[in-house]
């Protein structure tokens, strides 16, 4: 999915001059087992507050803005449902998605390994270039109960070229920090598309006049 850009112009009060502030929207969706705390994930981030969720049907929308680098970007989050009943459907929720995030809980091994279910549909669905992944270890604050290491995690989402965090919905421990993490990467990754389609288009529309040839007029002729 291409990001949807709006640029804003914020005149000044004193100064005729126009102020230009980009801004950009970025879907990102939420997938992972049943129970391993997206929709808490999505509802802490946007809501600033933690609950239990009941199972999420279909999918759940959640929006929030942020300012980065002098950039407006909204992040529009789409929470799936984790089971397995709604699995078919999934990819409807995550076409055309900017960033994925692959949620387990750390507690659970089988999540871990169905998180890497999604990556495999999604690397089908996806170009390495056309969507950032973030592999995300919920629940850290039940690490006593702990089944799945922090090097064991680290190491798949290294040999993937996966973003990794370890975070907790409940505490709310580096929840702000994934959604914003992410952002970055997605404006980052924006601008350097935007960079090398200028620096294209830049080189088509360069004119060679060496190579530029002009009809050959005889001035004078013998009669």
């Amino acid at each position: 999915m291409a990001q949807r850009r709006v640029q804003n112009k914020e005149a000044t009060p004193y100064l005729y001059v126009p102020c230009l502030k980009d801004s950009y929207i970025f879907k990102v969706v939420l997938l992972g087992s049943t129970a391993v705390g997206k929709s808490s994930l999505a509802y802490r981030y946007v809501k600033k507050d933690f609950r239990d969720s009941l199972p999420t049907v279909g999918c759940s929308f959640f929006t929030q803005v942020l300012s980065l680098d002098n950039t407006t970007i909204k992040l529009e989050i789409w929470d799936t449902a984790g089971q397995e009943k709604y699995h078919s459907v999934c990819h409807l929720y995550y076409r055309a998605a900017n960033a994925a995030v692959l949620v387990y809980d750390i507690t659970r091994k089988e999540s871990l390994e169905k998180a890497k279910v999604w990556l495999a549909e999604l690397e089908k669905e996806f170009l390495p270039d056309e969507i950032i992944i973030a592999l995300v270890g919920n629940k850290l604050d039940l690490s006593a109960e702990r089944e799945v290491t922090l090097q064991e995690a680290k190491d798949f989402a290294q040999t993937k070229n996966l973003q990794y965090m370890e975070t907790s919905a409940k505490s709310n421990y580096q929840v702000t920090e994934l959604f914003v993490s992410l952002a970055h990467e997605l404006l980052k990754q924006e601008q350097q598309r935007e960079k090398t389609f200028q620096s294209t288009q830049w080189k088509r529309s360069r004119v060679d006049l060496r190579e530029t040839s002009f009809p050959q007029t005889k001035c004078c002729q013998a009669i």
